[in-house]
């Protein structure tokens, strides 16, 4: 019963998930800022970017694989190689949000950038978090699922004996 109590709680709704990926991936590229503006300072920023974004992905993979979405071991190779796609897929949306904003303004304002870059970038992580919750992480979810099935015992039951003795050995 406490096993499948624990797969039970391994595999959250999709709300604690959302919101755990939210933490999770808000957390790590928060950190992820912090440390190309560091980096940037003794290697190229393209370089910086570059290995931040390789590190904060492998990071942010196994976080959702371990907390976000329930897993409760390490991310495989096959959901690495996926969120990494879901990730480069995610940099694109952003990236043609802001050269759609450069063919419709000439000169935008900071704010404007800002506005389109913080929007492109949650519309691209509510894609991601689809893409890892339906996709990527979705064998998970099953295989808790179908570990978290109750058990039922299947005992023949006997006639109870009328003699006391056999009811004293039979406990």
């Amino acid at each position: 019963m406490a096993t499948a109590q624990s797969q039970e709680q391994a595999a959250p709704g999709a709300f604690t998930a959302f919101a755990r990926f939210v933490l999770f991936g808000g957390g790590v590229g928060l950190a992820s800022s912090f440390a190309v503006a560091a980096l940037a300072s003794t290697i190229p920023w393209v370089l910086a970017n570059a290995l931040i974004t390789v590190v904060s992905t492998v990071l942010a993979t196994e976080l959702h694989a371990r907390f976000t979405f329930g897993a409760s071991r390490w991310a495989t190779w096959r959901q690495h190689v996926q969120s990494a796609g879901s990730a480069a897929a995610a940099y694109a949306v952003t990236c043609v949000a802001m050269l759609a904003l450069r063919q419709l303004a000439a000169t935008p304002g900071a704010l404007l950038e800002q506005v389109v870059y913080l929007s492109a970038s949650a519309l691209a992580g509510v894609a991601r978090f689809a893409v890892l919750h339906l996709v990527v992480f979705a064998r998970n979810r099953s295989r808790a699922a179908t570990t978290a099935r109750p058990v039922h015992a299947n005992v023949a039951h006997a006639p109870a004996p009328a003699d006391p003795e056999v009811l004293c050995y039979a406990a």
